[in-house]
């Protein structure tokens, strides 16, 4: 009935376990795990330091773009100040705009929005026909440590 009914088969158990993960492991097989697991440290460093590269950029990017909001705001209004000295309100209606009416330099006042910015202002008058024409150049520099950035705002003006 059985084909195996006359045999009798031994089986050997063995008294540990390591006896057995010993024999089913070649030998040129042991310590790959510590070498896998160096290398996944290895990686995970590389990408979290990646992740700080990145961090700090935006970091850096954030902080020269409100500097930089800064300096067009204080910019404008230097070109604003410069034009309302070239062009007074209350100066009579013949009155002749000068470029000389207009100051080098504008002082922002003292905000939060214009803190550690300088504003220099330069017009040039030109006459095209019978029309005197003014150009100004509002520079503004804000800066904070190793951040600074200018902005220039140029406004023409006739009388």
């Amino acid at each position: 009935m059985f084909l195996n009914s006359g045999r009798k088969t031994a089986y050997k158990r063995s008294s540990s376990r390591s006896s057995l993960s010993r024999a089913s492991l070649p030998a040129q097989q042991r310590g790959s795990a510590l070498i896998i697991g160096v290398f996944v440290i290895t990686v995970m460093f590389l990408l979290a330091s990646a992740l700080i590269n990145i961090v700090q950029d935006s970091d850096t990017a954030l902080t020269q773009e409100v500097w930089g909001t800064r300096a067009f705001a204080a910019a404008n209004s230097g070109a604003d100040a410069a034009l309302a000295q070239l062009f007074p309100l209350n100066t009579a209606a013949n009155a002749t705009a000068t470029c000389a009416s207009v100051s080098s330099s504008w002082v922002p006042p003292d905000v939060v929005g214009f803190h550690a910015c300088s504003v220099s202002l330069r017009c040039t008058s030109y006459s095209v026909g019978a029309v005197i024409q003014y150009r100004i150049n509002s520079t503004a520099v804000c800066e904070s440590g190793d951040t600074r950035v200018s902005r220039q705002i140029e406004v023409e003006a006739r009388e």
